[in-house]
């Protein structure tokens, strides 16, 4: 039985889905280690601030670890030590979309587990992606993202 696992992401930004994902994890594992990914896409926040971001609303988490990582998710997963990795799955979509993954991870590290929590009904509509376009024309964010982020992308706003 695994104590250890990860939770990665591109958290871009945080939303009150990735956070409700954590804190069910933290009730069924010792430790969990986010890792943040630091891909090229073109997002919102630099990897660096998403990191302190999730820091922060992972603060009231004690068994919670949040780190940057780049390269293949399998080779850190490796590297920490930990038994498994979760993954939120919000609709059918994600669904797709981790099934291919699953099989691209089986072939390079049969030995990491996968395992996928379902959104909360009044979350699967809540995505970094509709996130960020809340953010885009100035709407309120208090319902999508942890406090520590709406006050983060107020203060973008003003400054």
């Amino acid at each position: 039985m695994t104590n250890h696992v990860i939770y990665p992401g591109s958290f871009d930004p945080v939303t009150v889905g990735h956070l409700d994902i954590l804190e069910r994890a933290c009730g069924l594992f010792e430790r969990v280690t986010v890792l943040v990914a630091a891909d090229g896409k073109a997002g919102l926040l630099p990897a660096a601030e998403r990191v302190t971001l999730l820091r922060g609303a992972a603060g009231h988490l004690p068994q919670v670890a949040v780190e940057g990582f780049d390269g293949l998710l399998v080779e850190a997963v490796r590297r920490s030590g930990a038994g498994a990795v979760i993954r939120g799955i919000r609709t059918a979509g994600d669904y797709e979309h981790e099934w291919e993954l699953a099989g691209v991870n089986a072939l390079l590290a049969a030995e990491v587990e996968f395992i996928y929590f379902l959104a909360r009904p009044a979350l699967a509509a809540v995505s970094s992606t509709l996130v960020r376009d809340v953010i885009r024309h100035g709407g309120d964010l208090h319902r999508l993202v942890p406090a520590n982020v709406a006050q983060a992308m107020a203060q973008r706003r003003k400054d």
